[in-house]
Parts: structure tokens; C-alpha cells; sequence
């Protein structure tokens, strides 16, 4: 998975206002990503996944080695968070290059596979309908010679202090990250 500095302090100061920000804050935004990455191992969940199902689906070409990680909602560990989210702005955020711990835009390549881990109190049927959307309205960068390219995972455990969460992994024919 990629991790870039240059894309954790532009999300720390683009997104999340920080003035200033902080190794702290950095390790933040990694752990709760690798958190949800890691989520349907360690909790259960109504579609679980797990390294294996991840490693057949996301790996069918070993050369493309490399993953990009994206997390969402995106805010301070030190913030509240005052109104309820729902799943459509998950999935918004979640597929948002500015969401991307790498410092490169998928849309500039074309999407291979990618899987979708979310967390909390949700319906599986509202997960499934919000992938499908996406789809549709990012045909064009999917590769159609792969077929069912993205998954979806939903696990009942949120992250401490939030009510909903999803994290987002990515392969794509982007140069950058080949």
C-alpha cells in the first residue's frame, strides 16, 4: 500500500485545516486507515472479507503491485463530529482523490479493482446500491475485461468515535503507483 508523505500533509492542511501539522497527526490518518483495512479480521460484520479474499481480488496482475488507500470521513483526532453521516457521503468522500494517502489521482489511469470496507451501522442492500452507483457513473475509468472488479465489505464495529467509517482500496493503471 502507498503511503505518501506529500499526500498526508496536504490532507492535513487541505482537509482537515491544520496549521501545523504533526507526526501525531500523520499516524492518525495511517492507523485509521490500515485500521479499516484490517477491520472484518479483527470484528465481525455482515459482509465480511478477509487478507485472502483480499489478496485473490486485488491481486490478479503481480506486476501492479502497488495499492492506493483512501479513508472516510476524514477529520482531526482531536475533532467532533457533529451531524450523522450517511452511507452516499461515505462512498463520496471515499472515492475522492483528495481522500487518497498517495499523492497521485487515480482518474488519471484507469481503475482495476478496488474494495470497500465499511464500518458501522448500516444495511448491506444501501452498500451494494452505492457501489453499483459508482460504477455506473465512473464507467469509464473501469476496465471492462475485468468483471465484478470492486467489493465491498461491511463490518457492525465503527471506529472509536466515529459512528460510520469507510476505508478504500485501489489498483489502478495510474503510472505512479505502478
Amino acid at each position: 500500500m502507498v503511503l505518501d508523505n506529500e499526500a498526508l500533509y496536504d490532507i492535513c492542511f487541505r482537509t482537515l485545516k491544520l496549521t501545523t501539522p504533526s507526526f501525531g497527526d500523520l499516524k492518525h490518518l495511517i492507523s485509521a486507515t490500515m485500521s479499516g483495512v484490517t477491520c472484518c479480521l479483527r470484528f465481525p460484520g455482515q459482509l465480511n472479507s478477509d487478507l485472502r479474499k483480499l489478496a485473490v481480488n486485488l491481486i490478479p496482475f503481480p506486476r501492479l503491485h502497488f495499492f492506493m488507500v483512501g479513508f472516510a470521513p476524514l477529520m482531526s483526532h482531536g475533532s467532533q463530529q457533529y451531524r450523522a453521516l450517511t452511507v452516499p457521503e461515505l462512498t463520496q468522500q471515499m472515492w475522492d482523490a483528495k481522500n487518497m494517502m498517495c499523492a497521485a489521482d487515480p482518474r488519471h489511469g484507469r481503475y482495476l479493482i478496488a474494495s470497500a470496507i465499511f464500518r458501522g451501522k448500516m444495511s448491506t442492500k444501501e452498500v451494494d446500491e452505492q457501489m453499483i452507483n459508482v460504477q455506473n457513473k465512473n464507467s469509464s475509468y473501469f476496465v471492462e475485461w475485468i468483471p465484478n472488479n470492486v467489493k465491498s465489505s461491511v463490518c457492525d464495529i465503527p471506529p472509536r468515535g466515529l459512528s460510520m467509517a469507510s476505508t478504500f482500496v485501489l489498483r489502478s493503471s495510474h503510472g505512479a503507483v505502478q
